[in-house]
């Protein structure tokens, strides 16, 4: 925990590698201290079909989803982070966005857990 998935255009992939990519977001999140370095995964998901807002204009939008503890200054501060860094690798791209989703701890499970 936590896990960011990036959803993003074909295209983005052949802006730049997925591993600089992935690697990007990891180290945002991790330079925000929120999290432990061998918590964080990160996964990326290029789109060869896709629609917004009735284009095909290149997107990225990182979904992420953590553990439940942190506030909201702190959520907003990690995704204002992650959007500022994916702005500067990508300025040509127009639609860069995260929305920050919360694991409840009483239902969270991995394998280690049971």
């Amino acid at each position: 925990m936590p896990h960011f998935v990036i959803d993003c255009s074909e295209q983005i992939i052949k802006l730049e590698t997925p591993d600089n990519i992935m690697q990007k977001v990891y180290d945002t999140a991790e330079s925000t201290g929120f999290f432990t370095p061998e918590d964080i995964k990160v996964r990326i998901n290029p789109f060869q079909y896709y629609t917004t807002g009735n284009t095909s204009d290149n997107f990225i939008h990182v979904f992420a989803n953590i553990m439940q503890g942190r506030n909201t200054e702190q959520k907003a501060n990690l995704s204002k982070q992650i959007v500022l860094e994916l702005k500067a690798m990508f300025p040509e791209v127009p639609i860069i966005s995260i929305n920050i989703r919360d694991f409840e701890k009483a239902t969270y499970r991995n394998k280690k857990m049971v």
